[in-house]
């Protein structure tokens, strides 16, 4: 099946809901719902003050039942996902990891679930929402902005727009990867030399963008107040139970956290250079793919389905594609080498700080200080025990080096 997909870069990419300019984000997101939703969106421009007031849930409570039947087209759709997404998570987390709900209220759960049903999403928030279609431009020059929020303020608009970026320096490695696949089909050595250069480059500006959150994130405002809006109720010991969808099921379901692991770029590289990861990392990484959008899941099976570019490299014996090959293979894994150093400042160290700051407060503090969140203190937010899986995929990527 791959010879005719792969022949039109423009097709292949189209046929997954991929992009030219923006890869994986949806190119050009809405920001307004019909009126009809008017309600939704009331809330869903209100939610930073509305949770840090603890006022969510009683909002919520008198939110009219809406039906979905009027939402047309991706784009509603993908905003009606984001909305609902937004105000779950911080109808769920409001009180913190103590003050959890056993059920979703049905004015909420329903809707949710429909749009979510539509799009082959799970009715979480993922980094589908969070990132993909959470963004917008402030001004004509082309200054960004996100179109939904939660409390965090600067640093949570930094974290989205970061992840963003990083996402968009990723664009010119997901058309080498297509190049990469013809190149191999069609035993073109110099466009799949090409093509290997551009990848790795790629991955290279992928990192330079993540240098960016430390300009635009406060580790303690991550740790502290944005982290917990990103947890699941899946692996989850403050929601062991996870959470009843009234009027969609009478049990109660588990869905993961947002988590890096469910942007496609990386295991889209992963397909292509043939890695192989952990059973262990591996089953949590396959199970992600459940919260992309499923066209993007496509695309990964589709290079998974390609003919196996590790072997064509080695068997050609070529050195030149070879350093190339490698290349991509290093610059993967110093991408996820950084992604650890993120993660140590972001999450251990501030979670030690945190730590030192309750100590240092004893109970003057009260419960109103903002708890830092201690359930995930060595999980990420997908649930993940976050530095042995993060450690594990970049050393399985280093073994992915073709050795002369």
């Amino acid at each position: 099946t791959l010879q005719p997909v792969m022949e039109e870069t423009s097709l292949a990419l189209g046929r997954f809901q991929l992009s030219e300019e923006h890869g994986f984000l949806l190119p050009h997101p809405l920001t307004e719902l019909p009126a009809p939703y008017g309600p939704w969106m009331t809330i869903a421009h209100d939610l930073p003050q509305l949770i840090t007031s603890h006022q969510l849930r009683s909002r919520v409570h008198q939110m009219p039942q809406l039906s979905t039947q009027h939402l047309r087209g991706r784009e509603e759709l993908h905003l009606a996902h984001l909305v609902l997404s937004f105000i779950t998570t911080g109808y769920v987390w409001q009180e913190g990891e103590e003050g959890t709900v056993k059920v979703l209220p049905r004015n909420l759960a329903i809707p949710f679930w429909e749009v979510s049903q539509a799009l082959g999403l799970p009715p979480i928030l993922s980094h589908a929402d969070f990132v993909l279609a959470n963004w917008r431009r402030k001004n004509p020059s082309g200054n960004l902005d996100t179109i939904i929020s939660l409390p965090g303020g600067d640093s949570l608009r930094g974290f989205i727009l970061v992840t963003l970026l990083v996402e968009k320096a990723a664009v010119p490695g997901i058309k080498a990867i297509v190049r990469a696949i013809q190149a191999v089909l069609q035993l073109d050595e110099e466009t799949l030399h090409n093509a290997l250069q551009q990848l790795a480059e790629a991955i290279g500006d992928m990192s330079e963008a993540l240098k960016r959150m430390h300009d635009h994130v406060d580790p303690a405002v991550f740790y502290t107040v944005i982290r917990i809006f990103l947890s699941g109720w899946k692996d989850n010991p403050a929601m062991p139970a996870g959470l009843i969808y009234d009027g969609v099921a009478e049990e109660p379901m588990a869905f993961s956290g947002g988590s890096a692991a469910q942007s496609t770029v990386l295991h889209a590289f992963d397909e292509l250079l043939g890695i192989r990861h952990s059973e262990e990392s591996s089953a949590f990484l396959h199970r992600m793919r459940d919260y992309m959008p499923p066209p993007h899941r496509a695309f990964v099976e589709e290079i998974r389905r390609a003919p196996s570019l590790r072997q064509h490299v080695l068997s050609s014996g070529d050195t030149r594609l070879c350093a190339a090959f490698n290349r991509c293979v290093a610059a993967l894994a110093d991408f996820r080498s950084y992604h650890i150093t993120i993660v140590t400042k972001y999450i251990t160290i501030a979670a030690a700080k945190a730590k030192a700051g309750r100590a240092e407060l004893g109970d003057r503090a009260g419960p109103s200080a903002g708890k830092p969140p201690s359930a995930l203190e060595t999980k990420g937010t997908g649930g993940s025990h976050i530095f042995s899986f993060l450690k594990s995929i970049r050393d399985t990527t280093r073994e992915g080096t073709i050795r002369a």
